[in-house]
Formats: structure tokens, C-alpha cells, sequence
């Protein structure tokens, strides 16, 4: 038995209609389809994120600790390249020991 999959928009459409508590959850459950449990848990999800909504996100900050952190792992390659290189060069024998 297939499971039922919701769309965000229902799911959000649900909470709203939850959170107006023109209707109880009983009544909406019945009236949609949906278990009542289903219900509890989206809108417990909804205001768990909510905050998230609000907080202030600027995608040129995003873009430029991603760049940095790019940046970061690239100079740390190099040093260890750098490093195997040269002891590649002194086993084989292309470095003079002085």
C-alpha cells in the first residue's frame, strides 16, 4: 500500500486552517482526509520553524565565506603538494643534500 504524499501547499494550507482554530482539529482531519496526528505534527513543524523565516539571510555573505572556504582548502592543498614534492625530489635524488 502506497503512502499518501502531501504537497507543501496542503501542508500549509492545514496549518493554517489549524492555527485560525475556526475548527478543531477532529473536524479538519475529517473534513481533508488527513489523520489528526498528521495535523499535530505539521503544525508542530511549522512554528518549530518559523523563526526561520524572519531570520535576515545575505547571499553575498553566503557566497563569500563559501569562496573563503574554498580558498582555504585550495592554499592547503598547495602546502601539502608542496610538501610531498619536495620530499619526492630528495628521495629521488634530484635535491642536493647541502
Amino acid at each position: 500500500m502506497k503512502r499518501k504524499q502531501y504537497t507543501a501547499a496542503f501542508k500549509a494550507q492545514m496549518v493554517q486552517e489549524l492555527l485560525k482554530e475556526e475548527k478543531t482539529v477532529a473536524q479538519i482531519a475529517s473534513e481533508y482526509g488527513v489523520h489528526p496526528t498528521q495535523l499535530n505534527q505539521w503544525k508542530a513543524q511549522a512554528l518549530t520553524g518559523m523563526a526561520s523565516l524572519f531570520e535576515r539571510k545575505d547571499p553575498i555573505l553566503e557566497v563569500k565565506a563559501s569562496y573563503e572556504k574554498k580558498l582555504d582548502e585550495a592554499y592547503a592543498e598547495i602546502g601539502r603538494l608542496t610538501t610531498h614534492l619536495a620530499w619526492l625530489k630528495k628521495k629521488g635524488g634530484w635535491v642536493s643534500e647541502s
